[in-house]
């Protein structure tokens, strides 16, 4: 193994993607000496984000004022980086917009390396930061992005405009996690075709190959390479730090001394693993399969209310989409397909007609109930919503289904064809291929509409302050009836969890544009604003 790889553990800048670059004072202390002692070139503490949008720790920032207060050894080098999209404006210089997020020169600063994350396209607009910053003093780089999606001629163009703009050093970074180690040879020979200076390689884990593509970068002439602690980064993560250190072997040849590696990770980075879940998996893969960014999976997988074969519907319509830039509104497209005008033909009020309407929702203690609920509906006979596919009751006691997620309908299409109830959904609005599959089934079409200031109501269709079916269900029967709303199969979730807020949430600005209608559960709930009655006491 080449002796002169320069080792840089980017952990407090890519692993800032889970906790918002807010780590805990201690943890940075003790990482700190961790990787000092473990001989480690260079950290990365963090971003220079030049935007302050929500939440982010220090690290997002890492001012030099902030810097200053870290206790950094001196046989320690520190690097940040600044994303190229920060330096580019209109109507504003890159060197004045540099000179913000890069105020002071390198004999007055901690930091030695700035690294420039950027698309080929943008480098192509900010070689002149390069000279800024080494007119400043200190070393560059140029980390170019989705390095799996360009041409050879693409990276023969890398090596004339980093030769041209006075950069120190050429990453590539595997942000897709879909390089192979075949591929890296040809990345390598084809940036040195017009490039003499070194090379360097992030390396993405989607499918399980960051360390042996990083080993396999190291024997083609890389010299920089990065790591992340237990492989914390954005997505899948990176290739591991402390599994460098032991192919690099310099616990022998440099005298570093492993130990309190190993101590951080069991006391800090294994927690954190557990709790943000980052690390491959397969629908990491298939995301690498697809060139979808990383970014996208590690959203919908934060969000508990997907289930697996939701995801995996996700993945099927980024597939088709251009996905290799991660752009949050349009992970919210993924999920909510209803854009422009509420379409719908049919109006509650027909089928309504102010009975009393019971809603049957999936938690858990339905199934605890069934019979009693049974019991009630012979009785009482209210109309029978279901939402979903789920079936906890006998289905002739189910007038309707209703539905109106099309990741959930893309999942559950084929039980909704099974199943003998008609199906309340917004079907004038949905894509053309779940039309199509629903085109022998009973629809009730019912429209929608998304807004943060609540419900309206209108003739054929629903505005809605969520995209929760629970919202679309209560939209249906409430335009048709102002009478009680039973409720069955709403739970609610753990104390603290921000789902029963949003539910709690829905509920008050229901309450607010129909102050005489009544929600009842009749099983067991969490839900503040629904009156709670027992089954057995009706």
């Amino acid at each position: 193994m080449n002796p002169n790889i320069i080792h840089l553990d980017c952990t407090l800048r890519d692993g800032g993607y889970y906790n918002n670059w807010d780590f805990d004072l201690e943890l940075v202390n003790n990482y700190i000496e961790a990787v000092r002692s473990a001989r480690i070139d260079y950290i990365e503490i963090g971003f220079r984000f030049f935007y302050n949008k929500g939440f982010k720790g220090p690290y997002a920032y890492s001012r030099d004022e902030f810097l200053n207060t870290l206790d950094i050894p001196s046989q320690l080098n520190v690097s940040v980086m600044i994303n190229a999209t920060d330096l580019i404006f209109d109507g504003e210089l890159i060197a004045d917009r540099l000179d913000k997020l890069v105020p002071i020169t390198r004999n007055k600063s901690k930091v030695s390396l700035i690294r420039i994350a950027s698309t080929l396209q943008n480098f192509k607009t900010i070689t002149s930061a390069f000279k800024t910053l080494k007119n400043k003093g200190y070393k560059t780089a140029v980390n170019i992005m989705q390095i799996s999606k360009l041409s050879n001629n693409e990276l023969n163009e890398i090596g004339i405009l980093a030769s041209d703009c006075m950069v120190d050093i050429i990453y590539f970074a595997d942000s897709l996690g879909s390089i192979s180690p075949d591929t890296i040879k040809n990345i390598i020979t084809q940036i040195n075709t017009n490039w003499n200076g070194p090379i360097g390689f992030h390396a993405h884990d989607n499918k399980g190959l960051a360390l042996t593509n990083t080993l396999q970068a190291i024997r083609y002439g890389t010299s920089w390479v990065d790591t992340t602690i237990t492989g914390m980064g954005r997505g899948a993560g990176n290739a591991k730090t402390e599994e460098l250190v032991l192919e690099l072997g310099r616990n022998d040849e440099k005298n570093a001394n492993l130990i309190n590696l190993l101590k951080i990770i069991s006391k800090y980075f294994i927690p954190m693993k557990n709790k943000y879940l980052w690390g491959t998996n397969l629908y990491y893969y298939l995301a690498a399969q697809y060139s979808i960014h990383p970014s996208y999976i590690q959203s919908i997988l934060s969000d508990n209310r997907f289930r697996e074969e939701d995801i995996l519907s996700v993945i099927d319509y980024f597939k088709e989409e251009e996905s290799t830039k991660f752009i949050s509104d349009q992970l919210e497209s993924a999920k909510n397909f209803y854009h422009g005008s509420p379409l719908g033909t049919i109006s509650p009020f027909s089928i309504v007609r102010n009975r009393e309407v019971l809603i049957i929702g999936s938690g858990g203690n339905l199934d605890a109930h069934m019979k009693a609920l049974e019991s009630f509906i012979v009785e009482r006979k209210p109309l029978v919503i279901a939402l979903n596919a789920k079936s906890h009751i006998n289905e002739s006691l189910i007038d309707f289904r209703i539905a109106s997620n099309p990741i959930r309908l893309m999942t559950d299409v084929d039980k909704h064809l099974k199943l003998p109830q008609p199906l309340i959904t917004p079907a004038s609005m949905l894509p053309d291929y779940l039309s199509n599959k629903l085109s022998e089934k009973q629809l009730i079409d019912y429209g929608i509409g998304i807004s943060v200031n609540g419900f309206e109501f209108h003739e054929t269709f629903g505005i809605l302050p969520s995209q929760l079916v629970l919202a679309y269900a209560l939209s249906f029967v409430s335009s048709g009836t102002e009478n009680t709303i039973f409720l069955a199969g709403f739970d609610g979730y753990g104390i603290g969890d921000p789902r029963n807020t949003e539910i709690n949430e829905l509920i008050q600005k229901l309450y607010t544009v129909k102050p005489n209608l009544r929600l009842v559960a009749i099983t067991p709930t969490q839900y503040l604003g629904i009156d709670s009655i027992s089954i057995y006491g009706i």
